[in-house]
């Protein structure tokens, strides 16, 4: 979930990236794995941006993951076979604080084979650096402030002075999922019940009575089909159908609140056109 919303900041707000990480507002477009030849370790988690000149290459992370420093050298000569003359900037964003040594390695060596990358802790960075742009305002929360609380406060207030609608909706929602990670739910629940914040989503609220609901009706059909045609086999259908079910309430959920298309497909994995569909059909239901 946080690998798919990170995902859609940086490609809602790429000029916010850039200037954060490289240090000007570049124009950026984004680079599918499927240019470099070779299919991706692990694409859900990899965020690749180019200009004419240079490649982003930004990776995500909630916990320490060993084999970051093997794949961003991966990347790097992946991105050099295809692109022999392009610069490029490779950059692991850690979220959640830990003590781990893994989240310091910044280099991957192997013989006589050495590879250096740079290491983001959000936890170690200035509040300030994510109040300037909108892009950046859900990560303030994750940085290094006296108060987490006050801080998504101002991030509030940040959000509200934004004209346009979608991206106060969206950024609402990117605010309040990444806010989890630091804060009790209640208590990001009593900061954003601005209206603003009450049309975006609360993904999480959203996620557990999806998966709930899909639980009740995954058991529910499970055992009518294991009657019919196997206990087992109905079983592990009516769990399959029940997560899917799942996912679609809580992707229902999320365009009741006034999420985005987009949004929605960021972070439940459905395609933009699966979810089109879902509101599609949603309108066309009958009122009551």
């Amino acid at each position: 979930m946080f690998d798919n919303l990170c995902k859609f900041l940086v490609e809602s707000f790429p000029s916010d990236f850039a200037t954060w990480l490289l240090g000007e507002p570049i124009t950026l477009t984004e680079l599918s794995p499927k240019e470099l030849s070779l299919e991706p370790i692990r694409a859900d988690a990899l965020i690749l941006q180019q200009s004419d000149e240079i490649v982003l290459h930004i990776e995500f992370q909630t916990q320490p993951d060993k084999n970051i420093p093997f794949r961003m050298t991966d990347y790097r000569l992946r991105v050099y076979r295809r692109f022999p003359h392009k610069r490029m900037i490779q950059v692991v964003i850690y979220l959640q604080k830990t003590d781990s040594e893994l989240v310091q390695q910044t280099t991957f060596t192997l013989e006589e084979t050495s590879h250096r990358f740079q290491v983001i802790r959000l936890w170690e960075q200035p509040k300030e650096i994510f109040l300037q742009t909108s892009g950046l305002l859900p990560f303030a929360v994750l940085s290094n402030t006296d108060s987490k609380t006050n801080t998504l406060q101002e991030v509030a207030t940040l959000i509200d002075n934004i004209t346009d609608k979608r991206t106060q909706s969206n950024l609402a929602a990117c605010a309040f999922i990444l806010a989890g990670l630091v804060l009790e739910e209640e208590v990001i629940q009593r900061l954003l019940q601005r209206d603003i914040m009450r049309e975006s989503v609360t993904y999480q609220s959203l996620l557990a009575e999806g998966r709930a609901e899909g639980r009740a009706e995954g058991r529910a059909e499970g055992r009518a089909q294991g009657r019919d045609e196997g206990r087992d086999e109905g079983r592990d259908e009516g769990r399959d159908e029940g997560r899917d079910e799942g996912i679609r309430r809580v992707a229902i959920n999320m365009l009741k609140e006034g999420m985005s298309i987009e949004v929605v497909a960021k972070v439940t994995g459905l395609t933009v056109e699966q979810v089109q569909q879902l509101q599609i059909a949603e309108a066309e239901k009958p009122t009551e």
